[in-house]
């Protein structure tokens, strides 16, 4: 994997310009990577393959969730816990020969049984075929590892690192600050970090904000990040949803797309949709 990972990573550096906060880049330099990034992901959300994942596009707004992440197909991209592989079918086209899409799994040192050890380590296994398989291109295009076994030449080489609804996750196993610096080391001095998560009220209680119902207070978010080395960039609303109160008995799971309580009110709970998201975008803190 290492030996993997450092030609791919030098191939990267020599091809791909070094496209970082737009705050840094010429009108002409923005226009062009926008027309790029625009073009390319319109190009692979319209494709009719994508059957069932482009039902869920109305919740998720993959095209304009991306662009607030500002990703480009150049980009070295590392997207944290890809098992649900919605994302995945997206950026592994969407990535270009000069890009590279690593799959970044849970650091296995602390609260994984044996068991589930196991399934990390088959996950990353299987991942660069499974994104090779969507995208056309070969599996050692692609690449995956845990975050406690960070390969040689990895560190200070992502452009843009996303989490996707997974921070309760985190927060709930008890393993937020460990991934969460592992991941401020992946990334370059320039690079930035995309959070998107359930979002509770601003006056919830910590019982319901602590991991265990998905649900998490923005504010919470915001100064976690602050205190592992992140400084917040920007924060959009892309990804609300009035129509969630987010305080359901069983957490955001009563929500499509698990539906857990299964026919009970399932017509009300369709309606309303999946659930109330903060999508907020951080760079690292020098």
């Amino acid at each position: 994997m290492k030996k993997t990972f450092l030609i791919a990573l030098a191939a990267t550096a020599l091809a791909a310009p070094a496209f970082a906060d737009h705050h840094s880049m010429s009108k002409a330099e923005h226009d062009k990577m926008h027309k790029e990034h625009s073009e390319r992901l319109a190009k692979i959300l319209a494709d009719p393959s994508r059957g069932a994942d482009a039902k869920r596009d109305q919740y998720r707004h993959p095209a304009e969730t991306f662009e607030f992440f500002r990703l480009h197909p150049d980009h070295v991209i590392g997207e944290y816990a890809p098992g649900g592989e919605w994302v995945s079918r997206i950026l592994g086209r969407y990535v270009n020969e000069n890009g590279r899409y690593t799959g970044l799994y849970f650091g296995t040192k602390s609260y994984f049984s044996d068991q589930q050890k196991t399934g990390i380590a088959a996950g990353i296994a299987k991942f660069p075929a499974d994104v090779a398989a969507v995208s056309g291109r070969p599996a050692t295009d692609f690449n995956a590892f845990s975050l406690s076994e960070i390969p040689e030449g990895a560190k200070g080489s992502f452009d843009r690192i996303i989490v996707m609804r997974m921070l309760h996750n985190m927060m709930n196993w008890n393993i937020a600050d460990s991934e969460i610096k592992a991941m401020r080391d992946l990334l370059k001095e320039d690079g930035l970090l995309g959070i998107e998560q359930h979002r509770a009220k601003a006056d919830a209680p910590f019982s319901y904000t602590d991991g265990t119902k998905g649900y998490m207070r923005e504010a919470d978010i915001i100064k976690f990040m602050e205190v592992n080395g992140f400084e917040l960039v920007a924060k959009s609303e892309i990804n609300a949803n009035p129509k969630d109160s987010a305080n359901w008995p069983d957490g955001v799971w009563t929500l499509p797309p698990a539906l857990r309580l299964k026919d009970v009110d399932r017509v009300k709970y369709e309606a309303i949709g999946e659930s109330d998201r903060m999508t907020l975008l951080f760079k690292k803190r020098p």
